[in-house]
C-alpha cells in the first residue's frame, strides 16, 4: 500500500473524512451516507482500499452509524482499547492504513455472534457488487452467490 503524506491525505479526502480517519473524530449520528445504504457490495477503507465489511453483514442497529456483525477478514481490522470520553471502548482501525473506523460493541444480534461494528461512513468507500471485478475485488463476488 502506498503511504500518503499528511498533505496528500488532506488533498484526497474531505475534511470530515480526514478528521475521522486520521484524528479519530466521529461523524454526527444519522448523517453518514452509508447509515441507510442497502445495496449489495463491499465497504473498503477510504484511504487504502483495504476490504473491511460486506453489505451482507450490515444491519440497522438504530444507532445512527452503519453497523456490521463482522468484518470481511479479521486480519484487516485492528482492535485497540480506547479510554477517551471517560469510558472504556474498543476502537477499530484498518490494518494497512491505520484509519480510524469506529468502535466495536457487544450488543449486536445474538444470532450473528453478538458484535456490533459501529463505523463512520466517512472512513468507508462502497464498491458495488457489479464493480467488484473491475476494481480488483473479484474474490468477494462469492459472498453474493
Amino acid at each position: 500500500m502506498k503511504k500518503y503524506t499528511d498533505d496528500e491525505l488532506k488533498q484526497r479526502l474531505t475534511s470530515e473524512e480526514y478528521e475521522v480517519t486520521q484524528h479519530a473524530a466521529t461523524e454526527r449520528p444519522f448523517t453518514g451516507k452509508y447509515d441507510q445504504w442497502w445495496d449489495d457490495g463491499i465497504f473498503v477503507d477510504i484511504v487504502s482500499g483495504e476490504p473491511l465489511f460486506s453489505s451482507i453483514d450490515k444491519y440497522d442497529s438504530g444507532c445512527g452509524w452503519p453497523s456490521f456483525t463482522k468484518g470481511i477478514d479479521d486480519d484487516n481490522i485492528n482492535r485497540h482499547v480506547d479510554q477517551s470520553l471517560g469510558m472504556t471502548r474498543t476502537e477499530v482501525t484498518s490494518s494497512e492504513a491505520g484509519s480510524h473506523l469506529g468502535h466495536l460493541f457487544t450488543d449486536g444480534p445474538v444470532d450473528k455472534g453478538g458484535l456490533r461494528y459501529c463505523i463512520n461512513s466517512a472512513s468507508l468507500r462502497f464498491v458495488p457488487k457489479k464493480d467488484l471485478e473491475k476494481e480488483g475485488y473479484s474474490q468477494y463476488l462469492e459472498l453474493f452467490a
